[in-house]
């Protein structure tokens, strides 16, 4: 298999082996946006190609816990921040910009124009060889002012690279179809939750879909491109179908019965973001991108890539094919990254206060702690095995009123569960969580991110006393932003016996009921 062809076998999703084992030396390649879906993937099929990877990452505890953290360097940064982009670009030979504001606020164009600029300068300015950008499908003869906001901002930022001066390639693709991608997200659930529809019109759009292998596969690929080629190509797979006939080909390989779809005109973008945020756990302000992409139609006008990045035999893969790996790694519980991964835009950063006299202002907490009738790996098990399907372990109604009122003001609410059914890592999304700290058998520590006029934690403990008895030991920590914030927690102040009290209680006797065994998992170290 020659280099950058990617071992993207048939019952994976990319599990790669970017090159040829004796190749020469690999590239030092920086990737950005490791924390999101596509770059979490890319850098272990990098490190797979012999190359040598390092990631920029805002928060870098969040790649921790990955397979592959141990092979990486990773180094603290933003794409905004020119001093911090150019201590990453120091010796780097390919540059991977895989970041965008997708449901960022009104002034995400800026934002995008503004940390491209800086990645451009820095390349050019470090001696960089390769700049290589994942961006969007544009339809042809639509004049750009008629494009949606977020796709008009993503072609601005392959110009921006592509005009800095080093060879730069810019890969385009429409929906990318993937276990845990938004696009399948969003598509899987309205077909499985729906048997009958009533969609927008842009369920008669023409869109060309691409596996995520298919991406991942010209992503490595692109990193050996010859020095003279600088400029954008598109992507996609081998089948050109409307939304509607990917919704039916969907029941059909999910063996679902046929589903009457009925397309309305009144259904506007934005009407359908809210849609499909009430069907679906893709919030409304990242639905809402990707409904108005689908207005125009998005169809791949060359295959130019396959000079550079060759197609092995059964690739591109076809949208059935796709579809198929999607479900079994949903099914087998290997998602290995979601659209959810990466932070929301807006989402709180503040570091845990660590003490109640906090200096930085007023820190609210709620402290629970019960003795378990269970061996500590019992009682961790329920902690880890928290939120998703499992929910919350107390008045379920009250979480998800809260979870219905954080969509409503256009949170994430809590429809995002789990990237996987029984363990988690850090800087895993976990319903309007995010797990910001984790140690196995011990601790779990989630940021909320849902909307609130403050900073929220939620501490889960499970200790052994000087006795030798189980402890079950729960925080909740508030930090109040203003008036509206100490307004807030007292307005919930009368529902924390019932929720969190309930919560502790519940776990208690969760893990006092688990039939297996006692002893450390592979994850939980002996005491």
């Amino acid at each position: 298999m020659s280099e950058g062809h990617g071992r993207v076998n048939r019952d994976g999703e990319g599990d790669g082996d970017g090159g040829r084992a004796g190749d020469a030396a690999g590239l030092r390649c920086l990737v950005t946006g490791a924390t999101g879906y596509i770059g979490g993937r890319l850098v272990p099929e990098l490190l797979a190609a012999g190359h040598r990877v390092r990631c920029l990452a805002r928060s870098p505890y969040k790649l921790r816990d990955h397979p592959w953290a141990g092979q990486a360097e990773v180094v603290r940064g933003d794409v905004t921040d020119a001093d911090s982009v150019a201590r990453a670009m120091e010796g780097v030979d390919v540059a991977y910009y895989l970041v965008h504001a997708l449901g960022g606020g009104g002034d995400f164009e800026e934002t995008d124009r503004r940390a491209a600029r800086t990645f451009a300068e820095r390349a050019a300015a470090a001696g960089v060889r390769r700049i290589v950008y994942l961006g969007g499908l544009t339809p042809p003869g639509v004049p750009e002012r008629d494009l949606s906001p977020h796709l008009r901002s993503r072609a601005e930022v392959g110009r921006v690279l592509l005009a800095s001066g080093v060879p730069t390639t810019v890969l385009r693709a429409a929906v990318v179809i993937g276990s845990g991608s938004a696009s399948f997200e969003m598509l899987r659930y309205l077909t499985e939750r729906l048997p009958v529809m009533v969609t927008p019109s842009w369920v008669h759009t023409r869109i060309q879909p691409v596996a995520v292998r298919d991406v991942l596969r010209a992503l490595v690929g692109s990193a050996r491109m010859p020095g003279d080629v600088s400029r954008a190509f598109d992507i996609g797979g081998p089948d050109v179908l409307t939304y509607r006939e990917m919704m039916v080909r969907y029941a059909e390989i999910a063996e679902l019965p046929r589903r009457l779809i009925v397309p309305v005109p009144v259904l506007t973008p934005g009407l359908s973001s809210h849609w499909v945020g009430l069907v679906t756990p893709v919030p409304a302000s990242i639905a809402r991108p990707l409904t108005e992409s689908l207005r125009h139609e998005v169809v791949c006008r060359e295959n130019d890539i396959v000079r550079y990045v060759p197609a092995p035999p059964g690739f591109p893969l076809g949208f059935d094919d796709a579809v198929r790996l999607a479900l079994q790694r949903v099914r087998d519980a290997q998602v290995t990254t979601r659209w959810s991964s990466a932070s929301v835009p807006g989402a709180p950063s503040d570091p845990l206060p660590t003490d109640p006299d906090w200096a930085g202002g007023s820190l609210y907490t709620d402290h629970r702690a019960l003795t378990v009738d269970a061996p500590p790996d019992a009682l961790w098990r329920v902690i880890e095995g928290i939120g998703g399907d499992n929910g919350w372990y107390s008045f379920p109604l009250a979480w998800a009123v809260r979870g219905w009122l954080d969509r409503l003001v256009g949170g994430v609410g809590l429809r995002r569960g789990r990237r996987d059914a029984t363990r988690l890592r850090a800087g895993d999304s976990l319903d309007f969580w995010r797990v910001e700290e984790i140690v196995p058998g011990r601790l779990l520590r989630l940021r909320a991110e849902m909307r609130l006029p403050g900073l929220a934690w939620l501490e889960m403990y499970a200790e052994t006393d000087d006795a030798g008895r189980t402890r079950y030991r729960q925080r909740a920590l508030f930090h109040p932003r203003g008036l509206a914030g100490h307004a807030y927690w007292w307005s919930v102040w009368a529902f924390h016996s019932v929720v969190f009290g309930g919560m502790a209680r519940n776990i208690a006797r969760a893990a006092a009921r688990d039939p297996r065994p006692s002893g450390p998992g592979p994850d939980v170290p002996a005491s």
